[in-house]
């Protein structure tokens, strides 16, 4: 599954133990959260009581009657003192504590396969479903929280490395809850610092494409994803530089990301690997050398061929639900105060054919060249590679070059 190049030959440390599978089982109900504050007093156009701190503040979280049932659940402290009155008046200096109960997430796969591992980082296969930060209702059901779960091995305490240890393993950049494949985590703060670094220079790399200024040859890393698009792709190639930007979006606070001309710069390169007649669909391969969220699933849309069964993303990058008003009333909330579920399709929806397949990058401490394979769900592996497991088409894509393109009228 992995392949370090360099390691045993160069008389280096082997990497660790590797493909293997490690996971706990959800509880039922995650532990709840609390949000602290601190009152600094209300402006002219507002009075200091409670109702109005909450309503005013995190109008994203729960509407007025919403946070009106919170308070009277007891749901909030004033200075350590639960307040079941909304009108109750705040004094400076006051600290509010909001305890959101403990719930029941949605169902999210809880194991983990580890592909490569050394004492500074970890090579993870992520499922389909799960999420890699806490975000919104997936609290507890993270990459993360099992991370923190599992007992790993650490460098010896006679280990120059030790003093860097982080208590446990921790991602360096994200996956779509919907996408599944390699996902890197730090041991060590270098190695966190180091590989994030990588991730980020994607992102500096394609400013400089669309400004016309000469990108330099040397990567630390190299990033190829597998994908399932509709429609049947006329170009063998093709590279999209279109930005992606923020617009408003009902259900989610921060915004939708989308294909938008004032947006940030972006950069993908299309391979066709086969060209699915029969099924009007074609499978590829996406090299990105920037890592905005999204951005795949945005690019694909915005050339006309979206992933297959992605519930967001339609033709253009934008979405596919045309009437962007919020479907909430400020009469309406769910059972905890918050929000209803919008009607409409959000982010973190699956459903869509999206594999980080694999990558190659330069060790954050030998400088070493280690390349990396995530196991391909079989609705993304093309003919030769269902009928042969030991083909590695990854070995003809480095750096991006022409494949042996497939065109199968009878899948």
């Amino acid at each position: 599954m992995a392949d370090a190049m360099a390691a045993a030959a160069a008389g280096e440390s082997p990497p660790l133990q590797a493909d293997y599978f490690f996971g706990r089982p959800w509880p039922d109900l995650n532990e709840g959260l609390s949000y602290t504050d601190t009152f600094r007093g209300a402006d002219a156009e507002t009075t200091a009581a409670l109702i109005n701190f909450y309503s005013e503040n995190y109008k994203s979280s729960a509407p007025l009657p919403g946070w009106i049932h919170r308070i009277r659940n007891g749901q909030i402290t004033v200075d350590g003192q639960v307040v079941t009155d909304p009108d109750m008046i705040l004094r400076v200096g006051s600290k509010l504590v909001y305890h959101r109960l403990a719930w029941k997430e949605p169902f999210a796969p809880h194991l983990l396969q580890v592909l490569y591992e050394d004492d500074d980082m970890v090579a993870l296969n992520k499922p389909c479903g799960l999420q890699v930060l806490p975000k919104g209702i997936f609290q507890q059901r993270t990459v993360l929280a099992q991370l923190q779960w599992k007992e790993w091995k650490m460098p010896p305490s006679s280990c120059s490395k030790r003093k860097n240890v982080q208590l446990h393993p921790v991602p360096v950049h994200r996956l779509g809850r919907g996408t599944s494949g390699l996902l890197f985590c730090a041991k060590t703060k270098l190695a966190k610092v180091q590989l994030a670094s990588y991730f980020a220079e994607g992102a500096a790399n394609a400013e400089k494409k669309r400004d016309g200024t000469e990108v330099g040859k040397e990567r630390k890393i190299s990033k190829f994803y597998r994908a399932l698009v509709t429609g049947i792709l006329e170009h063998n190639e093709d590279v999209v530089t279109q930005p992606i930007g923020l617009v408003h979006y009902p259900g989610v606070a921060e915004g939708l990301y989308v294909a938008c001309s004032s947006g940030k710069p972006a950069m993908s390169k299309v391979c066709v690997l086969e060209r699915l007649l029969h099924q009007n669909q074609t499978l590829v391969q996406v090299e990105i050398h920037s890592g905005r969220p999204h951005q795949i699933r945005i690019h694909l849309a915005y050339i006309g061929h979206p992933l297959v069964d992605d519930p967001l993303y339609g033709i253009g990058g934008q979405p596919k639900f045309d009437d962007l008003e919020s479907t909430s009333t400020d009469i309406s909330f769910a059972y905890d105060g918050g929000y209803e579920r919008p009607l409409q399709p959000v982010p973190g929806d699956c459903g869509y054919h999206l594999h980080a397949h694999w990558l190659v990058l330069s060790h954050p401490t030998t400088n070493k060249m280690v390349k990396i394979t995530a196991p391909l769900p079989h609705i993304l592996q093309t003919r030769e590679e269902r009928c042969d497991p030991q083909v590695d088409t990854s070995a003809h894509n480095f750096p991006f070059e022409s494949m042996c393109i497939h065109e199968l009228s009878n899948q």
